[in-house]
């Protein structure tokens, strides 16, 4: 079987401000959204068979069926090609938390449909639009670095290249989704007009500190319902969620993360990247 190993990284975001709720159910967003080096890593597989995908991995906290972005990425790229003679395995060696605002299914989806896009010879010349239609981060991860997106979060911009240290915290037994976070945020009756986003652009172009600009609606919108977010908070002050959380991250190199009780993950020695999904290594006739 053919095989490639892609990394898929994970994303913070810097700010992350709610423009206004569309028809369709979405959000409008600004956002700065930073990749960071931690990584999911990705082996796929592709050889002769009938259409089969098979996930495989190291973490029983995700499905390995249809119910994973990995597997409707993998079948989303199989029908826009055409392509059904094929079985394809893929195994996930899983790193980044799960419902925890990183977009860690979001960068494997991506790292799966360039992976197999780089495997079978390049049938789609783009692949920005496949990856739009599973998810509003999908571009991001695709395209790495400092990104300002727009719009539901599909409409990206590349931006001038930031660097930081920074270290994650995250609650062990708390995930937020998307949908919780946003649905609370809807119900807010006083909501923040603080454009962040904007005053951090600014603080990138005159090569200022941005760290002051960290902001996040959602974390408003979720905070007082999670004794967990309270806690981090209390040590950590200059702690920042991501994305629906319930990650936080402090930039810094040197940083005190000590909260008492072992209720939570900290993961150190992050730091930006400039990169999104990537290549690892790619073996053209790998046989079993």
């Amino acid at each position: 079987m053919n095989s490639i190993t892609v990394n898929c990284p994970a994303k913070i975001n810097l700010t992350l401000e709610i423009v206004n709720k569309r028809e369709d159910g979405f959000h409008n967003i600004k956002s700065i959204m930073q990749t960071i080096s931690l990584y999911d890593t990705l082996i796929i597989k592709v050889g002769e068979g009938d259409g089969e995908i098979l996930l495989s991995g190291n973490s029983s906290e995700i499905p390995y069926n249809e119910k994973n972005l990995v597997y409707r990425a993998a079948e989303l790229f199989y029908r826009e090609t055409g392509i059904n003679n094929v079985r394809t395995e893929i195994y996930i060696d899983k790193n980044i938390p799960i419902s925890a605002g990183l977009a860690g299914g979001s960068s494997d989806a991506a790292g799966t449909i360039f992976g197999l896009n780089e495997l079978l010879g390049h049938p789609l010349k783009t692949i920005h639009k496949l990856c739009e239609t599973l998810g509003s981060d999908l571009n991001v991860c695709l395209e790495g670095g400092s990104i300002l997106a727009t719009s539901r979060g599909e409409v990206i911009k590349k931006l001038k290249p930031v660097k930081s240290k920074l270290t994650l915290i995250k609650p062990k037994n708390l995930g937020i989704s998307a949908r919780e976070a946003y649905t609370k945020y809807s119900n807010k009756t006083n909501k923040p007009q603080k454009n962040m986003t904007e005053k951090m652009l600014n603080a990138f172009d005159n090569n200022q500190d941005f760290s002051e600009y960290l902001y996040n609606d959602l974390e408003y919108a979720v905070f007082d319902d999670y004794k967990e977010l309270k806690k981090i908070k209390e040590y950590i002050p200059n702690a920042v969620m991501s994305g629906s959380g319930s990650t936080y991250f402090v930039l810094g190199d040197e940083v005190n993360t000590d909260i008492p009780g072992d209720d939570y993950q900290i993961i150190k020695g992050l730091e930006f990247i400039e990169t999104g999904v990537a290549i690892s290594q790619c073996n053209n006739f790998v046989t079993n």
